[in-house]
């Protein structure tokens, strides 16, 4: 927990001085979350959000960014009512449609990015597709990997240059501890982030990189029961005269199946559906009993919320409903409790 370390001589130190330049137990976690993603690198910051404007500042005034338009909504916040105030210009656009993101890139982009599978309607993206178009115009490619997890899924095998993670889900699995992580294979990328990481400060404490290593040690066993169980709660909902659409990567309908079942080792916790409308929604969120109502995911207990109102709520009702989030959707996080009890919970409320 040392704050500053004692040093044998000016200039003289074995490897520390500040606990915002550098701490052993910071060091640990970006040790084991670069193996988890296979990256040669990783810097730990104090959210999720905090890795993601430390990333951004290393763009310029004019520069251009293409993202992906189901995007989570602190995601979007930081794009649209701060970045935008220093000059950089952002594109909105579905890149599960490769041509879409192929047309959307200017001679100032500088960044692509990706979310797969997407919050909250579930959306896969061809990161490997999409990775060679944004390379061959020179822009770089991030995809925020939270949902899916280093576990199901390692996008700098399949062609990204950046990963991110709120680490505060999945990775730390347990709804007590705040976290971000940016990965990377990049000796330059990292050497210019990790001066930004010291200059900008949004850094863990130690406390909290020993908590996300505790539950790093559990994530492939749960992030398994989650997926499996998701897959069943998903095929429930799907079956459900209540329900008018499921959003989930492993159902047969979904548009992507196949990419998710190539980049994917399993379909993920995440499980999204739609209601008739707001009133409805809001009804069944009530009802619910095993069921958090409450913001955030990956976490061993199971929650549900409403994107609209609650974690996308800073995106503009207009743009919420051009990309798919109507006011009828519900998001789940699927936790690892007993499957049958889920479903039956859902049931209930929706009867």
């Amino acid at each position: 927990m040392a704050t500053t370390f004692a040093q044998q001589g000016v200039g003289k130190h074995q490897g520390f001085e500040y606990s915002r330049t550098g701490n052993p137990t910071r060091n640990a976690l970006e040790e084991c979350l670069a193996a988890l993603e296979d990256a040669k690198h990783c810097l730990a910051f104090s959210s999720g959000l905090g890795a993601e404007t430390t990333l951004m500042l290393l763009l310029n005034p004019g520069d251009h960014v293409v993202y992906m338009e189901d995007v989570y909504g602190g995601t979007f916040r930081l794009f649209d009512k701060v970045l935008k105030r220093f000059g950089l210009t952002f594109s909105a656009v579905d890149a599960a449609d490769v041509d879409a993101v192929e047309k959307s890139i200017t001679p100032k982009t500088r960044m692509v990015w990706l979310e797969s599978p997407t919050n909250p309607l579930l959306r896969v993206v061809d990161i490997d597709a999409v990775s060679e178009v944004a390379h061959s115009h020179g822009a770089m490619v991030c995809v925020d990997n939270t949902f899916a997890t280093p576990y199901l899924q390692q996008p700098l095998h399949l062609g990204a240059d950046v990963v991110v993670h709120s680490s505060t889900k999945y990775i730390g699995g347990h709804s007590d501890v705040v976290g971000g992580a940016i990965m990377t294979s990049s000796d330059e990328l990292e050497k210019q982030l990790r001066f930004h990481q010291n200059a900008v400060g949004a850094v863990p404490s130690p406390f909290d990189c020993w908590l996300l290593l505790r539950g790093v040690k559990t994530l492939a066993l749960r992030v398994e029961r989650q997926s499996m169980n998701a897959m069943e709660v998903a095929s429930a909902l799907q079956g459900n005269t209540a329900v008018k659409r499921v959003f989930y990567p492993g159902l047969e309908n979904h548009p992507n199946r196949s990419v998710a079942a190539r980049q994917m080792r399993m379909f993920g916790g995440m499980v999204s559906f739609e209601l008739a409308d707001e009133a409805t929604a809001f009804r069944t969120l009530e009802r619910l009993r095993i069921f958090a109502l409450a913001e955030s995911l990956g976490a061993v207990e199971s929650l549900a919320e409403h994107p609209a109102r609650m974690t996308h709520a800073s995106i503009p009702a207009q743009e919420r409903q051009r990309s798919g989030v109507g006011d009828g959707l519900i998001r789940l996080s699927i936790g690892v409790e007993d499957v049958a009890d889920l479903i039956a919970d859902l049931e209930s409320a929706l009867s």
